[in-house]
C-alpha cells in the first residue's frame, strides 16, 4: 500500500499537518479474490469533495479520476479523510488480508496512514486487527517499539502480519542502496522514477486535470512494483517453509535470529528423549569458563601466484564433527580431570555429577574431545543427521523437478532452511553472551577438534611428496594449495587426490571437497584473496572471484571497486604491469578532470540511530542527518538504512566531516567540486597499493608523476562566472584556461596554433555545441520514456539512476556554451572576411 499525502512545500509530508488525499493498494491471493475472477486486484480510495458535494446531475458529479482519464482501477472516493479511513476498514473486512506489506511501512505507507488518523482522533490500528478489543497488542508506529523499529517494523496489528518489506530486501541482495528504486533494478531490472512530495502534490490539485494521471500511475507503478518483489524473490512462499522446516510462526523467521530455529528443532527431538533444556540466569552465563579454543586461521604466505593453487573445503565441517564425535550437551561428562569423583563440577552454566559407577558403564563409549572433555551420544548428532540426510533427499528431488514452478521453489527453500540450520547449530552451542544455553565445554570441543582435522589434513597434504603440494593459507574449515609447475588438468586431478586421501583418514561424514583452482590468484591477507577461478575442467573462460577486498566490500564507493577490479583482470591477463599502470593513470586524469560520474564516487553507510553515537562522533551519515533534520523532523533515515554521500572541496584547514554533502546537493550546487585528491590518494590508490605492492609495485608514484592541471569549466571572470556561482576553494582562483579546440594551455579564448586555422576552430566548436545539445536531448527522451510523459512537468530526482548524473554533466557543460558561442560568432566572421 502507498499513501499521498499533500505536502506544499519540499519538506516530507507531515502526518500532524499534511491530509492524506489518496490511497492506493495492490491485492495478491493464491485463488481468486472475493467477488473478482482474478487473482490480483489495483485499486485506489481518492478523496473527492468537488465530486460528491455538487448537485446530482451537474458535470462535477464526474468522478475525479475519470475527468483525468484514468481508467483500469477499483477506485473509492470520500469525501474526507475520516471517511477514507472508513473505506480502507471496509476493504479490509472485504479481503481480510493476512498479510500488510509496503516497501517502508514505518514513515510511509501504514505508518503514515495510522499516524494521520492517530492525529485526526481515529485508532485506526484497533479497526484494522481481527481482534479490536486486544488494546495491548494493537500497537501503531507511534509508540515506542525500538526493538521492531530496528529489526522488521514497529506496526503490530493482532491477526496480521506486517511486513517492510526493504528490511527483507536487505538479506536477499547485496547493494549499496535499498531504495525502491535501486532494488527493483537490480532484481526486477525495472527503471522507477523518483519525484518530490511537492511535484506529485501539484499533479493531483491542478486545475486542469491534466497531470492528475501522472501521480496516479507513480503510485500504482510503485505498489505493483512492490507486489512483482515479492512474487519475484518468492518471499511469502520461502518464509512459510521456513517456519515449517523451523517449527516456528511466520513473522519469527523474518525477527527472530538463528539461536531460536536452533532451539526449536533441537527441543522438538529432546522430549520425546525425556530431555529439558536447561535456562541458565545471566549471572550463570556470566560465570562460566572463559572459551579456550580458537578456528585455525593461518596468516598466508602473501604474493601474486602464478602457479595454480588448489582450493579444499571441508562440507560442513562443524556439523560433521557434532555427528562424528556425537558432541552434545547430553553427551558431555564434563572434564576428565573431574571424572571419577563423586563431587559436583562446573558444567556450562551449571553443575554435573557423574557417579563413579555410571562412569564405570559408559567406559567403551566414551570419546574424549583434544581438549579434555569427555561425551557418549545424545541428541545434536541425531539432529544433525537427520537435517543432512534430509537435505540430500530433497536436493535430489530438485534436481529431478523439471521447470521453475511452486514445487521447485518450495524444495529449494526446503533445502536452503535445512543448510542453515545445519550451519548455525555450532554458533548456539558457544554463543556464551546472549544464548540461551550456552555450554563451554562443547563449543571448545566443537572448535578445536575442527582445527585438529585441519591441521591433520594440511600436514597430509606437506608430507606426501608426489603431489608436491604445499598449503599457502588455511581458515577454519578450508586450505590453499600451492601446486608449482602444474597445468591446470594435472591441477585438477591432484586436487581430488587430496580431496580422497584426507577423506579416507577422517570418521564420516567429515569429507573434504575439492572446491576450485585458482590460475593465477593473490593472497593478501587472512580472508582476503582473489583470482581467476576454475570450478571444472571443461571451463575455458575463468571467472573473477574475490573474498574480503574492495571489489566485494561496500564500505567504499563504486570507483574504487571499479578500477581495482579492472586492475586485477589487466594483471592477470597481461602479466604486464605497464599495462595497469597506465589504466590506473587514465582513470586517475578522469578523476582530476571532473569526468567521472558522482554516482560512481558516492559512498554509503548505515545509519545505526542517533542513540547508537557517542557525543561529537565525527559520522558521516550522522552529519548528514542532523543537517537534513535541522529543517525536516521527518528526514531521519531508518536504522540500518545506507546514507549516501560525496567529499567536496572546502576551505584549507576545515575537517572532512565538514566536507560531506549529499550527493543531490553537488549535482543542484556548480559551486561545489567533488574533492578528487582526496578519492585518489585515501580511496583509489591505497586499494591498489595493498595488492601491488606484494610484487614491488608503488602505485603512489604513478599519481605523482601526473601533472597537477586544474581545467575550468568555464571562462573565469564575467557574468557567466557569477552565474555558476562564488568561489569557495583555493583551486577555483588558480584554475588554467584551456583551448577548447585543441585543449593545451593558453592565455586567451583560442591559442595562437589554432587563431591560424579558423575554419577548423569553428567546425570543433559547431561540433562541441552540437554534441552536447544532441546529449541533452537523447537523455532528456530516456527521462520521458521511464516517465511516460512527453512533456517536462516535474522532474525526476531518482539517485540511483546514472542519466541523472549524465544530464546534470551535460547541463554543466552547456554553461560554457555562451562563451563558445561567442568565440564561433568571432572566428566565424573572420572566416567571411578572409
Amino acid at each position: 500500500m502507498e499513501v499521498h499525502a499533500r505536502s506544499r512545500c519540499d519538506l516530507e509530508p507531515d502526518p500532524e499537518f499534511d491530509p492524506v488525499c489518496a490511497l492506493f493498494y495492490c491485492l495478491t491471493s493464491d485463488g481468486q479474490l472475493p467477488g473478482s475472477s482474478s487473482t490480483q486486484l489495483t485499486g485506489a480510495v481518492v478523496i473527492d469533495k468537488d465530486g460528491h458535494s455538487s448537485a446530482h446531475g451537474s458535470a462535477s458529479t464526474v468522478p475525479l479520476l475519470v475527468r483525468s482519464g484514468v481508467a483500469g482501477l477499483q477506485v473509492s472516493y470520500a469525501t474526507e479523510e475520516k471517511e477514507l479511513f472508513e473505506e480502507v476498514c471496509t476493504l479490509m473486512r472485504r479481503y481480510d488480508p493476512d498479510i500488510l506489506v509496503g516497501y517502508e511501512v514505518q514513515m510511509r505507507s501504514w505508518g503514515y496512514l495510522l499516524q494521520r488518523a492517530a492525529a485526526l482522533g481515529v485508532d485506526l490500528c484497533q479497526q484494522l486487527s481481527r481482534v479490536p478489543g486486544d488494546a495491548k497488542e494493537n500497537r501503531c508506529s507511534a509508540d515506542k517499539d525500538e526493538y521492531g523499529a530496528d529489526t522488521m517494523s514497529e506496526i503490530h496489528i493482532v491477526g496480521r502480519i506486517t511486513i517492510n518489506l526493504w528490511r527483507v530486501m536487505k538479506t536477499e541482495a547485496a547493494l549499496n542502496n535499498y531504495s525502491f528504486e535501486n532494488v527493483a533494478f537490480h532484481l526486477l531490472h525495472q527503471r522507477f522514477p523518483v519525484y518530490t512530495a511537492r511535484t506529485l502534490s501539484d499533479w493531483f490539485d491542478h486545475a486542469t486535470h491534466l497531470y492528475r494521471w501522472r501521480m496516479v500511475d507513480y503510485y500504482v507503478s510503485r505498489v505493483c512494483g512492490i507486489t512483482q518483489l515479492l512474487q519475484q524473490q518468492d518471499v511469502v512462499g520461502r518464509t512459510s517453509e521456513l517456519a515449517r522446516v523451523f517449527g516456528i510462526q511466520f513473522y519469527h523467521v523474518l525477527t527472530r535470529g538463528s539461536q531460536y530455529r536452533v532451539e526449536s528443532m533441537m527441543l522438538r527431538i529432546a522430549k520425546p528423549l525425556n530431555y529439558v533444556a536447561v535456562t541458565p540466569s545471566t549471572q550463570q552465563r556470566a560465570q562460566q569458563r572463559a572459551p579456550q579454543c580458537v578456528p585455525l586461521i593461518m596468516e598466508p604466505e602473501s604474493r601474486f601466484y602464478s602457479n595454480s593453487v588448489v582450493v579444499l573445503d571441508f562440507q560442513s565441517l562443524y556439523p560433521s564433527v557434532i555427528i562424528a564425535y556425537n558432541y552434545c550437551f547430553s553427551t558431555c561428562l564434563g572434564r576428565v580431570e573431574s571424572l571419577g569423583t563423586s563431587d559436583e563440577f562446573r558444567f556450562g552454566c551449571t553443575s554435573l555429577r557423574v557417579s563413579p559407577d555410571l562412569l564405570f558403564q559408559l567406559r567403551n563409549d566414551i570419546t574424549v574431545s583434544p581438549n579434555g572433555v569427555a561425551f557418549v551420544k545424545g541428541v545434536l548428532p541425531r539432529m544433525l543427521e537427520e537435517i543432512l540426510q534430509t537435505r540430500v533427499m530433497v536436493k535430489a528431488s530438485l534436481k529431478a523437478a523439471q521447470g521453475d514452478g511452486p514445487l521447485r521453489r518450495l524444495l529449494h527453500a526446503r533445502q536452503l532452511a535445512l543448510k542453515l540450520i545445519a550451519n548455525v547449530t555450532f554458533g548456539y552451542t558457544s554463543a556464551n553472551f546472549s544464548g540461551r544455553m550456552p555450554s563451554v565445554e562443547l563449543g571448545d570441543s566443537i572448535i578445536h577438534k575442527a582445527r585438529e582435522t585441519l591441521e591433520r589434513a594440511i600436514r597430509l597434504v606437506n608430507d606426501t611428496r608426489k603431489w608436491g603440494a604445499r598449503v599457502v593459507y588455511g581458515d577454519t574449515d578450508s586450505m590453499f594449495v600451492l601446486l608449482k609447475g602444474t597445468t591446470k588438468e594435472q591441477a585438477f586431478r591432484i586436487g581430488r587426490e587430496i580431496a580422497e586421501a584426507v577423506t579416507a583418514t577422517n570418521p564420516k561424514p567429515v569429507t573434504l571437497k575439492f572446491e576450485k583452482v585458482y590460475l593465477p590468484c593473490v593472497l593478501q591477507t587472512k580472508k582476503r584473496y582473489v583470482g581467476y577461478m576454475y570450478e571444472s575442467e571443461d571451463q575455458k573462460e575463468p571467472v573473477f572471484d574475490a573474498k574480503g577486498i574492495e571489489t566485494v566490500r561496500r564500505d567504499g564507493c563504486p570507483a574504487v571497486a571499479k578500477i581495482l577490479e579492472r586492475s586485477l583482470k589487466l594483471l592477470f591477463d597481461t602479466r604486464d604491469i605497464s599495462v595497469v599502470r597506465r589504466y590506473v593513470q587514465r582513470q586517475c586524469v578522469k578523476v582530476l578532470e571532473a569526468k567521472a560520474s558522482v554516482q560512481d564516487l558516492t559512498f554509503a553507510k548505515e545509519y545505526r540511530g542517533s542513540a547508537s553515537y557517542r557525543p561529537g562522533a565525527c559520522i558521516p551519515a550522522l552529519e548528514l542527518t542532523r543537517k537534513t533534520m535541522a529543517y525536516d523532523r521527518r528526514l531521519e533515515p531508518r536504522v540500518g538504512e545506507r546514507v549516501p554521500y560525496v567529499i567536496v572541496y572546502g576551505t584549507p584547514g576545515v575537517p572532512l566531516i565538514q566536507l560531506v554533502r549529499r550527493p543531490l546537493e553537488v549535482l543542484q550546487d556548480p559551486s561545489l567540486r567533488i574533492n578528487s585528491t582526496y578519492y585518489i590518494t585515501k580511496q583509489i590508490l591505497p586499494p591498489l597499493c595493498r595488492v601491488l605492492n606484494l610484487i614491488g609495485v608503488d602505485v603512489s608514484c604513478w599519481y605523482r608523476d601526473l601533472p597537477r592541471v586544474q581545467k575550468s569549466s568555464c571562462p573565469a571572470g564575467g557574468a557567466l562566472a557569477e552565474e555558476v556561482g562564488r568561489k569557495a576553494t583555493i583551486s577555483q582562483y588558480f584554475t588554467t584556461l584551456h583551448c577548447p579546440v585543441c585543449d593545451e594551455l593558453t592565455q586567451i579564448g583560442v591559442c595562437e596554433g589554432c587563431r591560424a586555422e579558423p575554419q577548423r576552430v569553428a567546425v570543433t566548436l559547431q561540433q562541441n555545441l552540437r554534441l552536447w545539445e544532441n546529449q541533452q536531448d537523447q537523455l532528456l527522451k530516456v527521462c520521458r520514456h521511464c516517465s511516460g510523459s512527453a512533456d517536462r512537468q516535474g522532474s525526476c530526482v531518482s539517485l540511483d539512476c546514472p542519466v541523472l548524473y549524465k544530464v546534470a554533466r551535460v547541463n554543466r557543460q552547456l554553461t560554457s556554451a555562451p562563451y563558445l558561442r561567442q568565440l564561433l560568432e568571432q572566428h566565424l566572421w573572420v572566416v567571411a572576411k578572409d
